[in-house]
């Protein structure tokens, strides 16, 4: 992967704003081809530049993410395979809601603080903890891409008949 790549990825990874030197301490990548980096992605549309006091910062498009990440889903699964991965997602929190005897990520974080707890049992909960979150976010996901699934397949259509009528 070239430092470009490697600069693009983090940029598009990031949750906040992150500065030029962030961005290429991240990248591994040297501070001038960061910049000239970022600034394409700016110009791209692709990224935001946000000024916070003396530095700038920078931080994608998460409207533009989100969306993309939507498009990947309807185009890499059927509306079948999305429906079944809610369905596994679901019965993986509700495992954890029973073995954990919690209803939410937070309240199993909340028993990290039990002093009764040995290290390997709080190291699985972390664990769990973090793969609820992801969970959620995928769900988020996944209930977006099945809700918008038949107006891209619509609009799928529409661009082949143009298409299609354009050649005859």
């Amino acid at each position: 992967m070239s430092a470009r790549d490697r600069i693009r990825a983090v940029a598009e990874s990031l949750r906040e704003p992150r500065s030029v030197n962030w961005i290429s301490e991240q990248a591994d990548a040297a501070w001038s081809t960061t910049n000239e980096e970022l600034q394409d992605l700016v110009d791209e549309g692709q990224l935001y530049r946000v000024e916070a006091g003396e530095t700038t910062r920078y931080q994608p498009d998460y409207t533009r993410l989100l969306f993309e990440e939507i498009h990947t889903l309807i185009e890499e699964n059927t509306r079948e395979e999305l429906r079944n991965e809610l369905a596994a997602i679901t019965e993986e929190i509700e495992q954890w809601q029973a073995t954990y005897e919690v209803e939410t990520w937070e309240e199993l974080e909340q028993s990290l603080a039990d002093g009764d707890l040995a290290s390997a049992e709080l190291q699985e909960r972390r664990d769990v903890i973090t793969r609820w979150e992801e969970n959620l976010e995928d769900r988020r996901l996944i209930k977006h891409a099945l809700a918008l699934y038949s107006d891209v397949e619509a609009a799928r259509e529409q661009m082949i008949d143009a298409t299609d009528r354009d050649t005859n």
